[in-house]
């Protein structure tokens, strides 16, 4: 895909979190990736800058086409990369281990007293694992959980019944500060430790009220006995139960498999977007599309469509998420659910969402093909027009400059790329040749080191270049372009605050656009974030200079001892008449001597 094959597309990609998979040839999955925001990922594999990394470059090159699926947040990304991964195993993806894996599992380990714990690897021995968690401190905290309610051992003994019974065993120190109940040495029975265990899997699942209805029964029996102690045991349990219950970061058990189908369509096309649901994470999704011969209607399509999709992803999954009611001839015991309210409506809105994007576009395909543009295009082309350039500026420079009554004076080169912030491209400057406040020979310093550098590592130019000023900025940056013979090769423009004037170089008479111009409105966006982007850049200057005091100038005394007697004494005047002593305690013997004998020829 080339990059202006990606312009055009790249306006139908939305800001969602998502996965994007970019095909090569017959559609071979080439790579899988994922995104916090799909159009900002995406592009940055685009554009007039150069990759550092020859596979980036070899993979934009060898893509056909891409494809993306938006989800609601960055775990559920996560999720669906790793499952399409392991599916399509692309040819970029090579060095994806699944060992560095972030998920995790939660482990009933199959033993005569199972042990339960948080693991990475999902074994095939018979044990029982719930799962896959994408946090660690969710993990954590059902973890925590367990620990608190039950008592389980968490060494790896052999407890057969031989060996208790033979007395092979002695507590250890999880016994005695009362997190295991020693059944290695008899103290817990087989039973009851069985019986904890299938409150943990309750709880796992999300069957809670189960494991309350145990933790009551347990509470009253220890009551009914009179063991009081044992019964408030439980009773904060109960409560710590309940606390969880309230804020269960648990999946929802009613969603295990299930199969999400949505539609869109115009006239002539039908999209369906099919959502595979197992063990409540999406694992698979895809977009059919179906062209329509008569006027069928939605239930007709889609009932069509569903037993293909099925088939074509092998799903045996019982129930099936629809907009509408269906009839499934071939298959009369699948579940079929239109819901309106809870979890599964978010599977089918979230589905939904996928197929409205998907329609959007290929209207926005459609469109650019009989010649309509982009908003971003009609922007920069009426940019083009106001400013009467030769080509569209795609690519956009703007210069602006901060101090404070000439103390730490800084520049900011902020970059849009059609129309919008390309912020991995924003560079700020610490001024270095110019002394003082003056504006103008800032402004000429910072450009000539821009160009400079781009010219150097033979990087594109951009087609215009604005300047934060009126014609002294301007006339100080077109010194540097002429100083490295670039006039002529973009257009300069500088922008007065006052008026919203636009000057050109040698061009004494300004240019007013239009207020309500859609060009204007993107040059002070540029002038607006170079602004703030410097402005940013100068209060963190100003925080670390802040710091510098008379203290530094000490040899021997650093940054770190100075911010000490400053928060001991206040001031330098306190420390100049503070006791040696107290120096000395505050910040050692070798140091105080320093700070004293500074003092003392101060006073010479």
């Amino acid at each position: 895909m080339t990059n202006e094959e990606f312009k055009i597309f790249a306006t139908t990609i939305p800001t969602d979190p998502g996965v994007y998979r970019f095909l090569g040839d017959g559609d071979v999955v080439l790579y899988v990736g994922k995104a916090k925001n799909l159009r900002n990922r995406l592009s940055s594999y685009f554009g007039e800058k150069k990759h550092q990394l020859a596979k980036t470059r070899v993979l934009t090159k060898n893509s056909k086409r891409i494809e993306f699926t938006i989800v609601e947040t960055e775990q559920d990304a996560l999720l669906l990369e790793n499952s399409l991964i392991k599916r399509f195993m692309p040819k970029y993806n090579v060095r994806l281990k699944d060992e560095k894996s972030p998920l995790s599992y939660i482990c009933i380990k199959k033993e005569r007293f199972p042990r339960v714990f948080v693991t990475r690897k999902a074994i095939r021995d018979g044990s029982t694992y719930f799962g896959p968690y994408l946090h660690k401190y969710r993990i954590n905290e059902i973890a925590e959980l367990i620990r608190k309610l039950f008592q389980l051992r968490t060494c790896a003994l052999a407890l057969t019944e031989d060996n208790i019974m033979r007395g092979k065993f002695k507590p250890c120190l999880e016994y005695h500060i009362k997190n295991c109940a020693a059944p290695c040495i008899n103290l817990e029975k087989h039973e009851t430790y069985l019986a904890k265990i299938e409150q943990i899997k309750n709880i796992l699942k999300g069957n809670f009220g189960a494991v309350k209805a145990y933790l009551q029964a347990e509470m009253h029996h220890y009551a009914g006995n009179l063991q009081f102690e044992l019964a408030q045991q439980m009773k904060d349990k109960l409560l710590i139960f309940e606390d969880y219950q309230g804020k269960s970061t648990v999946v929802n058990p009613n969603i295990r498999d299930v199969d999400v189908f949505a539609m869109a369509g115009d006239e002539n096309e039908a999209y369906i977007n099919y959502m595979k649901v197992v063990n409540g994470a999406i694992i698979q999704t895809y977009t059919l599309t179906l062209t329509k011969n008569l006027d069928e209607d939605s239930e007709t399509l889609l009932a069509f469509a569903i037993p293909e999709l099925r088939e074509k992803f092998t799903s045996i999954a019982p129930e099936i998420i629809v907009p509408c009611e269906l009839v499934i001839p071939d298959n009369p015991d699948l579940l079929i659910t239109v819901p309106k309210i809870g979890d599964k409506k978010k599977l089918l809105e979230l589905a939904e969402k996928n197929v409205q994007y998907h329609l959007l576009q290929k209207k926005r395909q459609a469109a650019n093909q009989t010649g309509k543009m982009t908003p971003a295009e009609r922007i920069l082309r009426t940019l083009q027009a106001d400013l009467s350039m030769s080509e569209v500026p795609l690519h956009i420079e703007c210069f602006d400059n901060s101090n404070l009554h000439g103390t730490n004076p800084v520049s900011s080169c902020v970059v849009f790329r059609n129309a919008k912030p390309a912020k991995r491209d924003y560079r700020h400057y610490n001024v270095k040749t110019v002394e003082g406040p003056n504006d103008f020979a800032t402004m000429e310093e910072v450009v000539y080191r821009r160009y400079k550098r781009l010219l150097a590592e033979g990087q594109s130019l951009p087609q215009l270049v604005i300047i934060d000023g009126g014609k002294g900025q301007l006339s100080a940056a077109m010194k540097s372009l002429r100083a490295l013979d670039l006039e002529g090769k973009m257009t300069v423009v500088g922008i007065a605050k006052k008026l919203e004037e636009i000057y050109f170089p040698d061009d004494p008479v300004a240019v007013h656009i239009n207020k309500k111009s859609e060009s204007l409105k993107l040059i002070q966006q540029a002038r607006n974030e170079a602004h703030r982007f410097g402005i940013t850049f100068h209060r963190d200057q100003r925080s670390r200079n802040f710091l510098t005091t008379e203290l530094t100038e000490i040899p021997g005394i650093g940054g770190k001892t100075s911010e000490k007697l400053l928060q001991h004494f206040g001031s330098v005047a306190r420390l100049r008449a503070a006791a040696p002593e107290e120096v000395e305690t505050l910040i050692g013997k070798a140091a105080a001597k320093k700070v004293a004998a500074y003092f003392a020829e101060a006073t010479e």
